[in-house]
């Protein structure tokens, strides 16, 4: 289009056009800003994430130290305890014994003895998941890697990207991996994460009324690896399934979703210089597969053009 025409001077016909065409271009604007501000929002929930889990992640370190420690006294003076036990019968004074006897019979000596070692145990399974959880935390957002390319474990990002959305899928769904093998693959590994939580949670909340079922398989070919995520849920319309990576498409009901979480993954992935595909049924499921090469061209150069 001119950026010089004056749309005062020209007749009906041309004037409609113009008027398209400067309506389609505000569109477009209005998506791409949009789409802009969800990045933003992404990048500083990443961020969030990564400082939560590195504050948490202090106090947890020092608390599992210590913890370790503690059993170790535990144990020790538990140790002393049934060597007195062992010389309660030889004490030569009737009242110290019968003390004794009291005592071991209020505090309910054998219970404490075995409980306290139960909730040790749990104490630090609880300790443990923490953790792994911070640890996922920062394996989602990977802050740290400043959007530069770099080689990473598939499998380790899925697996921690599946923890972070664990609490929107367990009570909808079943997990299931069938993880092939797979090289590690040169990308942005936040990046890849967002693509997989997106698609997992659409999953998740395409399924109603039952228990269902996500599986997510992985696997390589040739200088590719693939990635398919298929849920069991209610399925796409067919005649919809060409639009569901627009900008701004939602199936959800207003206030329940933007429409940017596939647009979104469609960039992510072409970015990568991959491609995503869909297949749906409705009343049976969902499968997207994502295909990503091993080895980026160039992924220096890319990362400043398309960043």
């Amino acid at each position: 289009m001119n950026d010089n025409v004056d749309i005062d001077k020209v007749d009906g016909a041309e004037r409609a056009a113009v008027e398209a065409e400067l309506t389609a271009l505000n569109e477009q604007l209005s998506m791409a800003q949009a789409q802009l501000l969800q990045s933003e929002k992404l990048a500083s929930i990443g961020q969030l994430a990564a400082g939560v889990a590195h504050e948490i992640n202090n106090p947890i370190s020092f608390v599992f130290s210590n913890f370790g420690t503690l059993q170790t006294y535990v144990a020790s003076l538990l140790r002393v305890l049934a060597r007195y036990e062992e010389a309660e019968p030889f004490i030569a004074d009737p009242d110290v014994a019968r003390g004794i006897a009291d005592l071991r019979e209020q505090v309910d000596l054998a219970f404490l003895q075995e409980d306290v070692l139960a909730l040790m145990a749990e104490s630090r399974d609880g300790i443990e998941r923490v953790r792994k959880i911070v640890q996922d935390l920062k394996d989602f957002s990977r802050v740290d890697a400043h959007q530069q390319w770099q080689w990473a474990d598939l499998h380790q990002g899925i697996d921690s990207t599946l923890n972070i959305v664990n609490n929107e899928v367990k009570y909808k769904a079943d997990i299931v991996k069938e993880y092939g093998a797979i090289p590690e693959v040169e990308c942005l590994p936040s990046q890849i994460n967002q693509v997989i939580m997106n698609i997992v949670v659409n999953g998740a909340q395409a399924i109603e009324g039952r228990r269902g079922r996500i599986t997510v398989r992985t696997g390589a070919s040739g200088g590719n690896v693939w990635i398919e995520i298929a849920d069991n849920g209610c399925g796409i319309p067919q005649a919809i399934q060409s639009r569901i990576f627009d900008p701004f498409f939602t199936t959800k009901p207003i206030g329940t979703g933007t429409g940017l979480g596939l647009s979104l993954s469609y960039g992510i992935i072409q970015k990568h210089r991959g491609r995503i595909d869909m297949q749906s049924e409705e009343g049976v499921g969902t499968t997207f597969r994502i295909e990503l090469p091993i080895r980026q061209p160039d992924a220096d150069d890319s990362t400043e053009k398309l960043a």
